[in-house]
């Protein structure tokens, strides 16, 4: 079967008026987001059910996706929330012992629009030199609307990420024997978070992103995990005005991605915005403290920059092997550590996981 055979045409349209011409897959229809890429070769499935992507039309860098399938199990969230999925080639005869299903069906389930058999490396290129940019794909013809389009396109601003991704009760996962109780912050967070909190021995309790220092007391937890999530950390005034009330309860905290961000914000911090992002699973970081590199997972377009913090409040302790933009932070006055890569990565790399057993270790030693 030839690519002309596999499915109708599809556009994707850019800001600066660039248009790819390919083909569709998934739904038909037309979609607006912020488009990034994201160069892992494999973990696709988590990436496509990362609520970090809310709000985005994702490109592989990797030419050939979906060769594996998809299962349920390494889902990162109930559903997917990206707008829309662009890609060189995608796999329709999967093969895998693991797999339920192929990646074109999935697509169609989450309602999500695709575009594949365009020069995916053309547009990573735009996006590294121009910066991140919106765009909409379309299966409609574009060039009969492309200045309707276009002006929708720069239009678009992702608002209400938090509050579209995160949770509405709580819910609680126990371990065997669990030994300790942790609360974890749902800003978009990925299971694979809760599943290396469990497997260490932790109750972990899901809270909403709302939830307030007084309803955490109510839990009596040993441990706060502030999760991964989407969006612009500092439009979150009132989340960063609760979560610097909960980091004044004492209880050891440990941050990833937007968590990261959130804390260090609370804490007198600010943040910008990267020119295309970190996204992919082979960013290296440097920890400042023994000089080792770690190669880390990513997906974040917004970075804590580093010199606002006051060294009386934390240390930098990471940076970004590429851009020295700030990885990590130790705090001095709170009982915190935090990170923008992520230690839980399901698709690899390991590397970081170490970070998991410092929390747990830090939580043991405040039981004591």
């Amino acid at each position: 079967m030839s690519l002309l055979d596999r499915g109708d045409k599809a556009y994707l349209l850019l800001a600066d008026g660039t248009i790819f011409e390919g083909l569709h897959f998934g739904v038909k229809g037309t979609v607006i987001g912020e488009v990034v890429f994201t160069t892992g070769m494999t973990a696709y499935q988590e990436t496509l059910t990362d609520p970090s992507y809310y709000g985005q039309l994702v490109t592989q860098t990797f030419p050939l996706i979906g060769n594996y399938g998809v299962n349920q199990e390494d889902n990162e969230s109930a559903r997917s929330y990206i707008k829309g999925y662009i890609v060189r080639e995608w796999c329709d005869t999967p093969s895998n012992y693991r797999m339920e299903g192929d990646i074109n069906t999935f697509l169609k389930e989450q309602n999500i629009v695709g575009i594949y058999n365009i020069d995916t490396r053309r547009l990573t290129r735009i996006i590294r030199e121009v910066g991140v940019m919106n765009g909409v794909i379309t299966t409609e013809d574009v060039y009969a609307k492309k200045e309707e389009l276009l002006q929708q396109v720069k239009q678009y601003v992702i608002q209400n990420a938090i509050t579209s991704v995160t949770g509405t009760e709580m819910r609680t996962y126990s371990a065997d024997a669990p030994k300790y109780k942790v609360a974890l912050f749902d800003f978009g967070y990925k299971r694979n978070i809760r599943n290396e909190l469990v497997k260490r021995g932790c109750e972990v309790t899901v809270v909403p992103a709302q939830t307030t220092a007084k309803e955490l007391l109510e839990l009596h937890p040993d441990g706060i995990m502030l999760s991964n999530g989407p969006g612009d950390p500092s439009e979150n005034q009132e989340i960063i005005a609760n979560v610097r009330e909960i980091a004044s309860l004492g209880i050891p905290i440990f941050g990833i991605c937007l968590g990261h961000q959130l804390l260090a914000l609370s804490q007198g911090c600010i943040t910008e915005k990267l020119k295309y992002g970190h996204r992919g699973a082979n960013q290296p970081v440097i920890d400042l403290n023994s000089h080792r590199t770690y190669v880390t997972s990513q997906n974040h377009g917004y970075a804590v920059v580093g010199e606002s913090l006051d060294p009386a409040v934390g240390t930098v302790s990471h940076i970004n092997a590429n851009d020295k933009t700030c990885e990590g932070i130790r705090y001095h006055k709170i009982n915190a550590f935090t990170v923008q890569f992520h230690p839980e990565a399901h698709g690899g790399p390991l590397d970081t996981s170490y970070l998991f057993d410092e929390f747990v270790a830090v939580m043991e030693k405040e039981k004591k």
